[in-house]
């Protein structure tokens, strides 16, 4: 891979773009054109910052000092 992907590790990479191949695979429209191969594009849309790692959302109850 010649070009930089738009996050900061080999290991985010990795998470966003197995993230975007499961919506791919589950019928979501393609951001960009190229590779047959659902999991190859959305490597290519990570690289291309047509995606983007969205962070977490804290599920954890808040608690309330009395």
């Amino acid at each position: 891979m010649a070009d930089r992907p738009q996050v900061s590790s080999k290991f985010e990479f990795v998470i966003v773009a197995g993230a975007r191949a499961r919506q791919l695979l589950n019928g979501c429209t393609p951001k960009t054109t190229g590779s047959g191969k659902l999991v190859t594009l959305a490597q290519k849309e990570v690289r291309e910052g047509k995606v983007q790692k969205v962070p977490a959302i804290d599920h954890r109850p808040l608690t309330t000092d009395h």
